[in-house]
């Protein structure tokens, strides 16, 4: 049975499927969701305020508290499941958190592996945070992946929904020249990693989730409208620098980020290539 840790009960109720466990969730605060640790073999941590908004201090704050401390908590819980004396109880074999290439800054110096370190920009600091939190859980003998998770690529919402258009008629280009490395993933293949990293005891520390095949700003704008039918049109970057702030860094910031180890452990892709990950992404169902 699959539990899960919400904020809001009711509404996620209401989308996920009769057969998940629900439970009330504070994150950095200790409460009857602890106990729920304890009768699961293992823990999935997405939680995070979305990068994709302008930054302000405030907002930057968020960013890193609400991953930083979540994690923090449930390593404190996976503790306590530990020394649960309640009956079949027993503490999580693994974690696998989430993180994020911006581990390794922008831009990114040629194309980097897990190996590489980690950057100096306000991402980088937040994931390197985030995963030295998750890394905490290691020291009660709990295996700990961390996935470094590239540009999502799925439908319903994601990087693809940003950039079509109204009414879908046009396809929003990149910003700037459109030449910086874009490192993506298709949903699909960050659900594969997730589960993949669950069953196999050979995966542990960091795994960067993407494509072994990188593209560029201009090259998934162009696909994108290709696979569509519909025009591209890029974007100044003088005008959009206005009302992104430092979060533009997300859009022109180049990240060309190999999932080595991945590979070398024998994860399979569902989608390795751009054009079939995106003719799934955007016109499947259609």
């Amino acid at each position: 049975m699959v539990t899960v840790l919400t904020r809001d009960v009711v509404a996620a109720r209401k989308e996920l499927p009769r057969e998940c466990r629900v439970a009330q969730w504070e994150p950095g605060k200790k409460g009857p969701w602890f106990d729920e640790l304890s009768f699961v073999d293992a823990v999935v941590n997405l939680a995070g305020a979305p990068v994709a908004q302008r930054w302000t201090d405030a907002s930057k704050r968020n960013i890193k508290e609400s991953r930083v401390r979540a994690t923090a908590s449930l390593v404190e819980a996976l503790d306590a499941a530990g020394s649960s004396r309640a009956r079949n109880a027993r503490r999580p074999a693994v974690l696998v958190n989430a993180s994020a290439i911006g581990y390794y800054g922008t831009p990114t110096s040629g194309e980097v592996d897990e190996s590489g370190g980690a950057g100096g920009d306000f991402l980088a600091g937040v994931c390197k945070d985030w995963e030295a939190a998750a890394e905490g859980a290691s020291s009660l003998g709990v295996r700990v992946v961390a996935l470094r998770i590239g540009v999502v690529l799925g439908r319903g919402g994601g990087a693809l929904s940003r950039m079509v258009g109204p009414m879908g008629a046009f396809v929003a280009g990149p910003i700037g020249k459109g030449d910086n490395a874009v490192s993506w993933v298709h949903v699909d293949d960050v659900v594969g990693m997730i589960l993949w990293s669950l069953d196999n005891e050979a995966v542990s520390g960091a795994i960067n989730c993407t494509s072994p095949y990188a593209t560029t700003g201009k090259g998934l704008a162009k696909t994108m409208a290709s696979v569509l039918g519909k025009p591209a049109f890029a974007a100044p970057e003088a005008f959009v620098r206005p009302v992104l702030g430092d979060m533009i860094e997300l859009v022109v910031g180049s990240q060309k980020v190999f999932p080595k180890r991945a590979v070398e452990l024998g994860y399979e892709f569902h989608y390795a290539k751009l054009v079939p990950a995106l003719e799934r992404a955007l016109v499947a169902d259609e």
